[in-house]
């Protein structure tokens, strides 16, 4: 393989990476549609470990032999079966790794992965980070699962993650956010590109919640408890107020989250991800507030992006959940940051409808395995 510049690897030089079995899947052959603008998809193997709790190894164990004493069932997925809300499931992934010694990994849920409240990580062997893969890294892959607001019927193949291969140091600082902001920009806000000082830039790039309009303004939807289980193989094959709430905007465009229940917002910004550069959501600071935002990482070169102008960024979808206690969210509260890493090439396959990606100009946040719903329509409040 030529000589890597630092950067994050786009799809031609992932295409080389599994050419060189730096990523490899033994006789499951990795299919030309796993390779994203700056990802490749992982896939389910042929069973999973019910687990009694989630783990992590130390730097002298591998996972197999931390799992001995936690699991205490083998699922077999060949056919499909259902796993649990609430309960962890460990599945090693068909893709293994043989990396170079200056190329790391990180793996990320793929966003519609996220968009269903299904918590996923990747393990390996001798190491004690999720999903953080290191330099030089040559073995098995496992995934953790834990679906949380709704049981999930999976099957071997199936990809609810993806990975991504680095060189060197890739984030971009806060004044090359700014820079690259002028010459293309990354955030809008309805039409306009935002003006520099209009951004709330400090290690990454901030976002911000929708939640303006009328109190009959569907602005997000919550997780209903106890629905059917979702088989994540049926695209739009869900009614959507089977499994989901609308949630409305309160006087003063505000709403408040009930503690522990999963919310999908959408954020007040269209973002906009160039060639030469990918994204990564971020864990948003704690003090700023008692919820979590975001499950689903990566942002792909290309989302949101139109060569031609005519598009203005794609809105992220933001998942949320408030721990502890109530909480209460406003329109343009900032919820989550995004952190801007440098390509090591311009993607050639960038991420929208060529490649067939489902959220390309989304005005909904619902995942693709529901009946499509805008969001922003008035729904009658007792519908």
């Amino acid at each position: 393989m030529s000589e890597l510049r630092r950067g994050v690897l786009p799809s031609q030089a992932l295409n080389q990476a599994i050419d060189a079995e730096w990523v490899s899947s033994g006789e499951y052959r990795i299919r030309p549609q796993a390779v994203q603008p700056a990802s490749i998809d992982l896939r389910l193997g042929d069973f999973a470990w019910a687990l009694r709790c989630s783990f992590l190894p130390d730097v002298d164990s591998t996972v197999e032999e931390k799992i001995d004493g936690l699991a205490f069932q083998r699922v077999d997925l060949r056919d499909g079966a259902v796993l649990e809300r609430d309960r962890p499931y460990l599945v090693p992934l068909i893709e293994e790794l043989n990396l170079p010694e200056d190329v790391r990994a990180k793996a990320n849920p793929k966003s519609s992965t996220g968009r269903l409240d299904v918590f996923t990580r990747v393990i390996t062997d001798r190491h004690h980070r999720f999903d953080d893969i290191r330099a030089g890294y040559r073995g098995q892959l496992y995934l953790e699962i834990v679906p949380r607001s709704f049981a999930i019927q999976v099957k071997t193949g199936l990809s609810l993650n993806q990975l991504r291969l680095a060189r060197g140091d890739v984030r971009l600082s806060d004044e090359e956010i700014r820079e690259l902001q002028d010459e293309f920009p990354l955030l809008y806000l309805d039409s306009h590109a935002l003006r520099q000082s209009e951004m709330a830039v400090a290690d990454g790039l901030f976002l911000s919640l929708d939640l303006s309009g009328p109190t009959d303004r569907v602005v997000g939807y919550r997780a209903k408890k106890n629905s059917l289980p979702v088989d994540l193989s049926r695209i739009r094959a869900y009614r959507w107020t089977d499994y989901w709430d609308p949630v409305y905007p309160e006087p003063g465009s505000r709403v408040v989250l009930e503690p522990e229940i999963f919310y999908l917002l959408l954020s007040a910004e269209g973002v906009c991800i160039p060639p030469q550069i990918a994204a990564e959501m971020m864990a948003y600071d704690p003090t700023a507030g008692e919820l979590r935002t975001h499950y689903a990482g990566f942002f792909d070169p290309g989302f949101g992006y139109d060569p031609e102008g005519g598009r203005h960024g794609s809105r992220a979808a933001l998942e949320v959940r408030a721990r502890d206690v109530s909480f209460m969210v406003e329109h343009r509260q900032p919820v989550c940051k995004l952190g801007l890493e440098w390509m090591s090439a311009p993607a050639e396959r960038l991420y929208g409808s060529d490649l067939g990606s489902n959220y390309q100009g989304q005005v909904t946040m619902l995942s693709k395995h529901f009946e499509e719903q805008t969001a922003g329509v008035a729904i009658p409040v007792d519908a």
